[in-house]
């Protein structure tokens, strides 16, 4: 009988704007080893490629060589998982359309898949975290100052036509609002984002004489807001109660439409859960279609931040069709 060696390691990557973290990852989850390396020294990328596959091949060579490792996956911002390609990325060093995927799959000789951010940590939450054994769910994620979603129908995440829906962060929240980075106003991700709590806090404290331990914050930033919280200070929680009410209204909307077991909550804002929950809870049992009252639960991760995109790299690793030149 011929012997079929079974490969029991993947690599995930993790793109972000200012550093790429790669890691061999086991089936279990265990971040066995890993590695990273500036993203943004590389403003050719070609250059970067290059320093990618230099790390990928290290990390393979540590354990056995790529014979021991099935593929990649790799978490990048505004990757379509559709054509592999990282698209039109706003902050990244390069501009336009990079076949990613393809480029890496001819230089390491193994599969490759990329996915966006939000796709990945929606893949790491069902095989490793809070979704784990759910079927309709929807992830938010809260990263970077952005405000992405990725939901999953039938055990399976739903991409769209071309590969990009759940932009829930550029849904209208308030008309005639904020203004946003995509061009519009009034966007979700300009009220509950890293940036948009801190507007809010600006915004409470020009409306009242309220005393505030935010007033004597120079440079007022969401964790500021969140100590001043379990200090007492009211204005502070009004901030976040203001947040958790838009939310709310946001996810109970989502939620008529999908009717999803749960939305989970990841990233950024996930840190202030006990200052905005109740008020996001509230509004959404308000406003969501009478059937599903009390019947969505809204939750928030429990993967560590620091590993849920190398994890849902991971999982997106073993989704990929095995190709490989190393037997």
């Amino acid at each position: 009988m011929k012997e079929m060696r079974i490969k029991t390691k993947v690599i995930g990557v993790d793109i972000s704007l200012d550093v790429t973290t790669c890691a061999v990852v086991d089936l279990r989850g265990n971040i066995l080893a890993k590695d990273t390396f500036p993203t943004a020294e590389y403003e050719n990328v070609n250059n970067y490629i290059t320093v990618l596959c230099e790390c990928i091949n290290k990390l393979a060579e540590a354990f056995g060589g790529h014979e021991g490792i099935r593929s990649v996956g790799i978490s990048a911002p505004s990757s379509n998982v559709k054509t592999g390609c990282i698209e039109n990325a706003a902050n990244l060093p390069w501009k336009g359309v990079i076949p990613l995927a393809a480029i890496l799959r001819d230089r390491l000789g193994m599969a490759v898949a990329v996915a966006n951010d939000c796709h990945v940590v929606a893949l790491g939450e069902q095989a490793f975290g809070t979704a784990h054994g759910m079927q309709d769910f929807v992830v938010i994620t809260f990263k970077r100052g952005g405000v992405g979603s990725c939901f999953f129908v039938n055990g399976r995440p739903h991409l769209g036509a071309r590969g990009f829906a759940g932009e829930v962060g550029h849904t209208c929240v308030v008309p005639g609002g904020r203004q946003c980075g995509c061009g519009r106003q009034g966007c979700l991700e300009r009220y509950v984002s890293i940036r948009g709590i801190v507007d809010t806090a600006k915004e409470l404290m020009a409306e009242t004489d309220q005393p505030s331990l935010m007033r004597n914050i120079r440079d007022l930033t969401a964790n500021s807001i969140t100590l001043c919280c379990e200090q007492g200070d009211e204005l502070a929680r009004e901030v976040y109660r203001r947040t958790g009410r838009l939310l709310g209204t946001s996810v109970a909307h989502y939620a008529s439409i999908l009717n999803p077991e749960a939305v989970i909550l990841t990233g950024d804002i996930a840190h202030a859960a006990p200052w905005f929950m109740d008020a996001a809870e509230a509004a959404l049992d308000e406003h969501v279609f009478h059937n599903l009252k009390g019947k969505v639960r809204l939750l928030v991760s429990i993967l560590d931040e620091a590993e849920a995109e190398l994890l849902g790299a991971s999982a997106l690793a073993w989704s990929v069709k095995e190709y490989s030149l190393f037997k």
